[in-house]
């Protein structure tokens, strides 16, 4: 038709597809390419190196053993181990990092002196990016030292319980073998998304000026231009 919006709708609606059948189509090759089919079956694929890992946890639908840099290519089990425990701590820190800004925004923070020598206040202590430079130096140096100590207070060489990410702490485990394992699972799903969500956070954060600010005072934006 003739009138403007439903012409303007129909534009980016021809866009949007155009980008989604990019995709689609490459899939398409790669698909073929490795099973014989554009609809084929990933089992046919034989060769894969990655299947010295599809059973290991963290292969979760629908991407199953995701892996799109390559990184297992070579069916390196130690590399793997080595890669799963970074992984696996980054994500346990990413969850406290996410939960250390949403909690005060939800519940407020601590009464009293975070550095009494200075008279400086719980509540005087932003939240997000903006509390790095009002935190003392003695506040970050205990960070730090504690952090030192989480890290070499167990063995975690390659074989260890602590290289599993078993550290002792049972609060959140279980007996039964298929429940732990289902809790193995949701703890490296969960802190997968927690380590998007933080990135997130300080993006948004160092753009706006808030973890949660709103993208409008983001007006050096290069995409204003469009």
């Amino acid at each position: 038709g003739n009138d403007p919006e439903t012409k303007k709708r129909r534009l980016n609606a021809e866009i949007a597809n155009g980008r989604l059948a990019m995709m689609a189509i490459i899939g398409m090759f790669f698909q073929d390419g490795l099973t014989g089919s554009a609809w084929g079956d990933w089992a046919l694929y034989t060769d894969s190196p990655l299947r010295a890992f599809e059973s290991e946890l963290g292969v979760q639908a629908p991407l199953g053993f995701w892996d799109p840099i390559g990184y297992t290519a070579d069916g390196d089990a130690v590399a793997f181990a080595r890669r799963r425990q970074t992984e696996l701590k980054h994500g346990r820190i990413a969850m406290l990092a996410t939960m250390g800004y949403i909690t005060p925004e939800i519940t407020g923070k601590f009464p009293g002196y975070l550095a009494p020598s200075m008279g400086l206040k719980f509540q005087d202590v932003p939240n997000g990016l903006a509390a790095i430079s009002k935190v003392p130096a003695a506040g970050w140096a205990q960070i730090l030292a504690y952090m030192s100590f989480c890290e070499i207070s167990q063995d975690q060489s390659a074989g260890t319980a602590a290289a599993a990410g078993d550290f002792g702490f049972k609060v959140l485990t279980s007996s039964d073998p298929a429940e732990k394992t289902k809790k193995l699972q949701a703890e490296l799903a969960n802190g997968r998304l927690a380590m998007m969500a933080i990135m997130g956070m300080f993006f948004q954060d160092g753009l706006t000026g808030s973890a949660w600010g709103d993208w409008a005072l983001y007006t050096d934006s290069p995409l204003r231009a469009f």
